[in-house]
């Protein structure tokens, strides 16, 4: 089996995929070792095992609409495109959503996938329960109500406390949002009107592939109002509005979801490609580093910097805005982030040797890699940036003591072996 990207063949192939908690519970007792899988969309090893894969892609359910706590809950293996053509028929919405909708809620929230605001916490953060079978095999549930700090270090879990089942979101009514582009945004626009242009809207993406000191493609999502028109002009901090559909990576535009201003519904908007599409392969590398967001224009620096480097390998870079959370593993715990979220070119070797040059430039700047995608940074630097990683490890020694859930990738960079 291999990931999502192709980048990666699964060191073992028995593929477990149970179809209900009980099933779960069985396997978790079976296997000496195991490590949940999802769907498949980390370019890393945090998801391998050498012994047992447990994918929860059978288990996608919903299983209950809570209108009056304003809550849902889903079980691990549901993708967040699914979910959103179930809410908003029922006249509710996620306050957020990853640009790709179709990978896994659990996956997602385990490893603080961001959304994408500056408003906006990553993912996880609209978690309020979680239940998950821990390494004895029990079942084991969490709530933000009721376990508060115990809670928030098991939402970011890295499938570290178990396999996750099923999870409980907060929901909100439906709303609309209107897309637009803006092209060559000259990047010297974001010396003095950085934090402004990033929160222009919702949700905002600058897309550049670091040439010509330029930001080729600002994506901006309004939260429409219904009250309320948008002011939708036809230029934007020198840059201008596009008057077609545009990929970020400059390919055909036919996945994209619509952005010429065109009000809809927020799951055929929040994401950068529409729901319909499904990849047949990811045919790319990631990577991508958080940085806070006070320092984001000297992240920026130092990425521009290295453009005759990395600009021949990649397809583009991203960059967003995340807000500050308190849950213990992840990336913006007590910290508003910037990502710098990079699509390179499917060249392994290359890519690998290129991201020693970014971690250097931006390791200063207190960036910390995202949980599920590439990065070669030491694991002490990655360990030095999580101050409650110590609680996080307790909270693994006491939900898996006989070590069934701990691979290579845990070992090295979370519990310190």
């Amino acid at each position: 089996m291999i990931n999502w990207a192709g980048n990666l063949v699964y060191a073992t192939d028995r593929v477990h995929y149970p179809t209900s908690v009980a099933e779960v519970q069985e396997l978790v007792r079976q296997c000496r070792h195991l490590r949940p899988l999802g769907s498949r969309h980390s370019f890393n090893r945090i998801a391998d095992s050498d012994e047992n894969l447990v994918c929860v892609q059978r288990l996608n359910r919903v299983l209950s609409l809570d209108r009056a706590t304003r809550t849902v809950t889903v079980e691990s293996g549901t993708t967040y495109g699914a979910l959103g053509e179930y809410l908003h028929a029922r006249g509710y919405a996620l306050a957020n959503l990853a640009s790709l909708p179709h990978i896994s809620i659990a996956g997602a929230c385990a490893t603080a996938t961001h959304g994408s605001g500056v408003e906006n916490g990553n993912l996880a953060t609209a978690v309020s329960a979680i239940e998950l079978v821990d390494g004895t095999g029990r079942i084991v549930t969490l709530t933000r109500a009721r376990d508060g700090d115990r809670f928030l270090g098991a939402v970011v879990s890295l499938g570290a406390l178990g396999v996750v089942t099923s999870l409980t979101l907060d929901i909100v009514d439906t709303f609309d949002v209107a897309q637009v582009v803006y092209s060559d945004l000259p990047m010297s626009a974001l010396v003095h009107d950085f934090d402004a242009i990033m929160a222009s809207g919702y949700s905002v993406s600058l897309f550049t592939d670091w040439t010509r000191q330029n930001i080729g493609q600002v994506w901006i999502k309004h939260r429409l109002d219904p009250n309320a028109a948008v002011a939708i002009p036809a230029t934007f901090h020198g840059a201008r509005r596009a008057t077609r559909n545009l990929h970020p990576a400059g390919e055909a535009p036919d996945n994209v979801t619509e952005q010429l201003g065109i009000p809809g519904p927020w799951h055929e908007r929040l994401p950068h490609f529409r729901m319909g599409f499904t990849p047949s392969s990811g045919n790319e590398l990631q990577s991508e580093y958080f940085v806070p967001i006070a320092r984001a224009y000297e992240a920026i620096v130092a990425m521009e910097s290295l453009h005759e480097q990395i600009a021949p390998h990649l397809l583009v870079s991203e960059i967003r805005a995340i807000a500050a959370d308190r849950l213990w593993m992840s990336p913006c715990y007590n910290r508003a982030c910037v990502a710098i979220h990079t699509t390179w070119r499917p060249a392994p070797d290359t890519v690998a040797g290129l991201l020693p040059l970014l971690e250097r430039a931006l390791i200063p700047l207190g960036a910390v890699p995202h949980w599920g995608k590439l990065f070669t940074m030491a694991p002490g630097v990655v360990q030095s940036r999580y101050e409650r990683l110590e609680d996080f490890r307790r909270l693994v020694a006491e939900h898996d003591p006989e070590r069934r859930f701990r691979n290579e990738f845990i070992g090295r960079y979370v519990v310190g072996q």
